[in-house]
């Protein structure tokens, strides 16, 4: 005889057997996070007890290995899993967010990190696959990546979930020769936040507005200028003496500060950032007036190394 098939499950609470210290709860989701800030990211929610998934276009094995080791002996760390995701192709994308609700049931936090500058040369010099790449990469994968996660969060009932888009250089519309493409994929982004706040809180006018089981937040991250591959690659010795000496800090230190303010951020349209106006000030005044040397950038332009450290070839660390 015919038999009905049973009803599908409902959502999955978060999975931890940690109780995380700060935040609504819920796993995290952060893309481009095999090295570079986005991994500093997991490692900060993984020791406040949060289950996170690392995602990157190339392999995360690595990653997912040194984040194990370190919390091995941390009951009260969260989990972490790993898979990769190329941002650019909404179907990986798709995949990424099956994956993340098969490991971590509920999601609180989707992190939209991954990111490319495309190089640092004249609009006239770069080819139009990598302005295709760059606006691919950085407008389609964030769109891509909050369309997701909103799809997910949607249907978490009773839970409050937030999406965090990463911005950059050029999102107050200044000038960002050199970098024309990323700096305009950047520009777009308060405007999608600004849209998505409107849209969730609002609806759209003449359409019925829907009231989801789950309730989404979304939110602007800026972590500022941070010595990774995207900074610090076809850089100058004046560039890195100034902003960079002055002004960029380690992934490790941007992350510290940035997660803290990720838990507490609530309300919508937030925007979260490490260059605060005081930090900048704080940061000038040690440098211009109290004359304080860079501890990452040397008089003549070069990155200072930390003995013991492992470098790249253009003066990025390893962080694993």
């Amino acid at each position: 005889l015919p038999t009905t098939p049973p009803p599908s499950p409902p959502p999955r609470l978060s999975m931890s057997s940690s109780s995380p210290s700060e935040g609504n709860g819920g796993g995290v989701v952060i893309t481009g996070s095999a090295n570079g800030v986005g991994f500093a990211y997991a490692g900060e929610f993984i020791k406040r007890g949060y289950d996170v998934v690392i995602s990157d276009v190339k392999d995360c094995s690595a990653a997912l290995a040194a984040l194990q080791n370190r919390f091995a002996n941390d009951a009260a760390a969260g989990k972490v899993y790993a898979t990769q995701c190329d941002v650019s192709d909404s179907a990986s994308v798709k995949a990424l967010g099956e994956f993340a609700k098969d490991k971590l049931g509920n999601i609180g936090y989707w992190i939209n990190n991954a990111g490319i500058n495309g190089g640092r040369r004249a609009l006239r010099e770069v080819s139009y696959n990598e302005v295709e790449l760059v606006v691919k990469v950085n407008l389609l994968g964030i769109l891509y990546g909050t369309k997701v996660a909103m799809d997910i969060m949607a249907e978490q009932e009773g839970f409050t979930s937030h999406i965090f888009n990463t911005v950059g250089s050029g999102v107050k519309g200044g000038g960002t020769p050199g970098y024309a493409t990323y700096g305009s994929t950047k520009r777009g982004l308060p405007q999608l936040t600004a849209s998505l706040v409107a849209e969730l809180d609002q609806g759209v006018q003449g359409y019925e507005k829907v009231d989801t089981p789950g309730k989404i937040m979304v939110h602007s991250l800026s972590p500022g200028m941070v010595f990774t591959k995207l900074l610090l690659d076809n850089s100058t010795p004046e560039l890195r003496k100034f902003p960079f000496g002055v002004l960029a800090a380690q992934p490790e230190e941007v992350a510290a500060d940035l997660i803290p303010k990720i838990l507490a951020t609530s309300g919508q349209g937030g925007s979260v950032e490490f260059l605060t106006t005081d930090r900048i000030l704080t940061k000038f005044f040690e440098r211009f007036v109290l004359q304080k040397k860079s501890e990452y950038i040397d008089d003549d332009g070069n990155v200072i190394k930390t003995p013991g450290a492992e470098y790249d070839e253009i003066g990025v660390r390893q962080l694993y």
